[in-house]
């Protein structure tokens, strides 16, 4: 895959650029080379470190959406010893917007469902852009029932733009297959763990938001609305993006500040991209840590504790 390389970024790239030009020059003894490269190397660390350290909302998007992030599927395959997907709704088809089936996590047999890009054009038309219609919403919720039956809990992976807002997804009840999934895991009888492993819009999101815990990687967004959505209709125009994205208070940090979430996920320096394989490791230490409180939990306070939790959030009279 190519190097894709945004804005904030690049002062970065300049400077290990110039560091790999110093490394590959000849030796000359007039000169001391170690200490002009460990200088360097110190202000490429101290340069990230305050890069990332003070992203903004909308560079969080960025990072979030970045085509080299990792996905529901390589989550899955990474994290689990075993796993076998399941497919359709048994209603109307099946989306391939929202992959799930049984899987084992070290020694958890859980049901994981999430929602997957492609990495490629062909791919991303295949996967509908992570744009999951009601059949994806209602085979999600197939999978949890199936999960209930069996005993198992549910690990929901977040990361859309939003349900999908064609003609087809209206004609075929969208908002009643989100709203249904809302309230089936609202009660739902096992531990439900979901992650926001990219982007976190709206009902899309919601749809398989709703949980014992909801986590947040470090360079995710979860909102109502994208950036841009909100920019069109407070100012008509996309340009205002930027001040949007800080306005919706989107990030994994004002989320947990809110009450939104329950906890962010630390990500490797750069992005969950810059080191998937540490990413994976830490996703699959804090899914073990969470499943482990929450089987002491019995199944009557599990449901009272979840259906508190959300119907304490906002302010209203």
């Amino acid at each position: 895959m190519s190097e894709v390389i945004l804005d904030f970024e690049k002062p970065i790239v300049e400077l290990e650029s110039k560091l790999q030009e110093i490394k590959n020059l000849p030796h000359n003894p007039a000169m001391n080379m170690d200490s002009i490269i460990a200088d360097l190397e110190k202000k490429i660390a101290e340069l990230k470190k305050s890069t990332y350290a003070n992203l903004t909302g909308w560079q969080r998007v960025q990072l979030a959406r970045h085509p080299h992030r990792p996905y529901t599927l390589d989550y899955i395959y990474a994290i689990c010893s075993q796993f076998i997907e399941l497919h359709g709704d048994r209603t109307g088809g099946d989306d391939k917007a929202i992959v799930g089936g049984l899987g084992k996590i070290g020694n958890d047999k859980v049901m994981i469902i999430g929602h997957q890009k492609g990495r490629d054009t062909k791919s991303r038309q295949y996967r509908n852009f992570g744009m999951a219609n009601p059949e994806g919403y209602r085979k999600a919720l197939r999978l949890m029932k199936l999960a209930e039956k069996f005993n198992r809990p549910v690990i929901t992976f977040i990361d859309t733009p939003g349900a999908y807002p064609g003609l087809h997804a209206e004609e075929y009840g969208q908002a009643e297959a989100i709203a249904r999934n809302l309230r089936e895991m609202a009660v739902l009888r096992v531990p439900i763990i979901c992650i926001v492993i990219g982007e976190g819009a709206s009902g899309g999101a919601l749809g398989i938001g709703v949980g014992d815990r909801v986590l947040m990687l470090e360079n995710t967004w979860y909102s109502v609305i994208s950036p841009e959505s909100c920019s069109s209709i407070l100012w008509r125009s996309w340009n205002f993006k930027e001040q949007a994205a800080e306005a919706l208070r989107l990030t994994a940090n004002d989320n947990k500040a809110l009450g939104i979430v329950d906890g962010v996920i630390p990500e490797p320096p750069g992005g969950a991209h810059k080191d998937p394989t540490a990413m994976y490791k830490t996703v699959k230490s804090r899914i073990t840590k969470e499943l482990k409180a929450l089987h002491e939990i019995s199944t009557a306070a599990l449901i009272d504790q979840r259906i508190e939790k959300f119907c304490s959030m906002g302010v209203y009279q």
